[in-house]
Formats: C-alpha cells, structure tokens, sequence
C-alpha cells in the first residue's frame, strides 16, 4: 500500500525501506564454491550449509562468523491485562526483569551455555499502554520514538542478533497483530499464553475480537496496526530488526511475539524480513501459520514457549557449528582424500 508523505513520524519509517542494503550474492557464491571442497559429499550438512550462505549473504563476508552474537529482550506491560488475559499480574513483568539482571532466568542459562552476549530493556514498564479494547495503544509519536529506540539499543558490535521479548499479556498483543493483518476469526490467532484456562482462552479471543473491531478502519496500514493494537515491545523488536537490516546484522527471531514485530515489517515489504531466519517453532497460537506466512522455516520445534529470546539464543548453537563446520573443515586435498570424480 502507497502512502503520501504527511510530515508524521511513521515517514521517517517508511524512508528506511528504500535505503535497506541487499544481500550479498557474490558472498554466497564463495560460501558455496568452498563447500563443494569440503571432506564430505556436496549437500550432505543439509540446512547447515543454507545457514552459512544466509550469514553470508546478510554480513557481506565470504567468510562469515559469529564472535559476538547478542540476545537483545524487550519487555513491556500491556492495558489489555486488565481484561483477564493472563494466568498472571503484570508485577510479573518487573519480577522477571529483576531474575535476568540476578541470572536466574533460563535465557540467562543459555546465554552462558553459548556464550552470548545479553541486553534487557525496560520499556517503561511502569505505564502500561492503553488497553487495545478500548483505545489504541500508543500514539503515532510515541510508537515511532520507541522505533527509534529499538534501532538505537541493539548498538555495540554485534554480529549476529537475537530478539526476545518479556511482558505479561503480549501473547494477546501479538494475537491481535495476526487477527488484524491477517483476518480470520479472532480464534484462529489466540493460544494459552501463561497458560490461562478455557475461560481464560475466551476472555482473550474476545479481547482480540473487540480490539481488531475497534480499530477496523485503521488496519491497513501496519504500521497503524503496530501503534493501535501493537505495544513498546513490538515497537522496540521492529526497530531493532531494521537497525540490523541497515547494520548487516542477520537476525534470528524468538516465536510467537516476536515473529509479530516481523510481521509488521513484511506487511509493510516482504524483503524487509530477508535477513531473519526463524530460531524456532513455538507451541503458542498459530506461530506455525505465520511462520509460513512468512517465508520462515525454523531452525528448532522443542514445543517451548517460553518467550525471554530462549528459542533464538538456543538456535545459536546450531548456527556456531555450521560456521565452525564450513570455516574449519578439511578439503579433500588438505586431507588428501579422493573427491567424487567430475
């Protein structure tokens, strides 16, 4: 969808897209040329090998590597909570904020397993945003400014970036993200959250429902569903998925909520999206169905759903042995092993 310069902040969004390096295919050529010389049979590392050229492509480096990955997690508290939403209190929030900077939590666990570096972002916690039943969300100042901070934070040299997200009520936000952009019934995008019960499960669809019907005749444009029906969180996770587009930064998204950040930039164009790959299936809502959607086939299906970046950061794993594979194999002739006849 088109859209005429208004002098608001979103403008400043929108003159990104055309501004958004591309990959780099003579990268990937290199990438692959070494592999048809690697001591195994062409292929046989199968996804392994489709990773090395996505790093690659996305870093502009024949030789790509990860030295300095970095979870980056965004929490936000959300009005919608007070609909009955969430097995739990929005204090929640704040508690686990307070268990990552402890290291107590499981991303810290993984972090430390993998050797990732870790960011945790209070995106004023203290001032829920409107409650998505009733009003919108934010203003379009406001969710641009927090754009604009999810662009700023995720500085420091990181070379590969993994997005998380904490915030009581977020998988109601991210339902209503999936409803808005694309239709259905409010049912079809809803899952069990913090793990609420049936009357829970209908408290939430209906809270999906009556925001999406709401806010209809903005939907169209997704940066208007990001602001109306989104939160700081997904405003934060889409700035910080630009910000590394523009960086060459390749990005491996967590589930549920953040895949709807994702979501909005497709929306907005779908190569927005080409330097993320997918960390893992979640168990929550529909996360398969927009994985698809998307273009996404993820790395990891582990039935977690946790949220806190715990499926992308344990994607890192993975994603350091196929570098490690590709960059510090043998070749059949460092090896002197005979390679398959042309």
């Amino acid at each position: 969808m088109s859209h005429t310069p208004t002098g608001l902040p979103f403008d400043d969004i929108r003159a990104l897209l055309p501004q958004m390096p591309q990959a780099s295919d003579t990268c990937v050529d290199i990438v692959r040329a070494r592999d048809q010389e690697l001591v195994k049979p062409a292929g046989a590392l199968g996804r392994m090998e489709e990773i090395v050229e996505w790093l690659a492509a996305w870093q502009g480096r024949s030789q790509p590597a990860v030295l300095r990955p970095m979870v980056a997690v965004f929490a936000a508290n959300h009005g919608v909570a007070a609909q009955g939403v969430s097995a739990y209190p929005q204090a929640v929030t704040r508690q686990m904020l307070e268990t990552f900077a402890a290291g107590g939590a499981a991303i810290n666990q993984i972090c430390a397993t993998y050797d990732i570096g870790l960011k945790v972002f209070d995106l004023a916690l203290d001032i829920p945003t409107g409650d998505i039943t009733q009003e919108a969300a934010l203003d379009e100042k406001a969710a641009a400014a927090t754009f604009a901070f999810g662009m700023e934070a995720i500085a420091g040299g990181a070379d590969l970036l993994c997005l998380g997200e904490m915030g009581i009520a977020n998988t109601t936000i991210a339902a209503a993200i999936y409803h808005a952009l694309y239709g259905g019934e409010a049912r079809d995008w809803v899952g069990r959250g913090t793990g609420v019960d049936d009357a829970g499960l209908n408290r939430k669809a209906a809270a999906v429902e009556k925001a999406v019907a709401l806010h209809k005749a903005h939907l169209r444009d997704p940066l208007e569903v990001m602001r109306r029906v989104g939160g700081r969180e997904i405003c934060a996770l889409a700035g910080a998925i630009m910000a590394a587009r523009m960086e060459r930064i390749p990005v491996v998204l967590d589930g549920y909520v953040v895949t709807a950040a994702a979501a909005i930039l497709h929306a907005l164009d779908p190569s927005s999206i080409d330097h993320c790959i997918a960390g893992h299936l979640s168990s929550e809502g529909a996360h398969g169905e927009v994985l698809s959607r998307l273009g996404k086939k993820p790395l990891l299906d582990l039935g977690m759903r946790l949220g806190e970046g715990s499926g992308a950061a344990l994607a890192v794993g993975l994603i350091k042995a196929a570098v490690a594979c590709h960059n510090d194999m043998a070749t059949f002739e460092q090896a002197k092993v005979a390679s398959k006849p042309n």
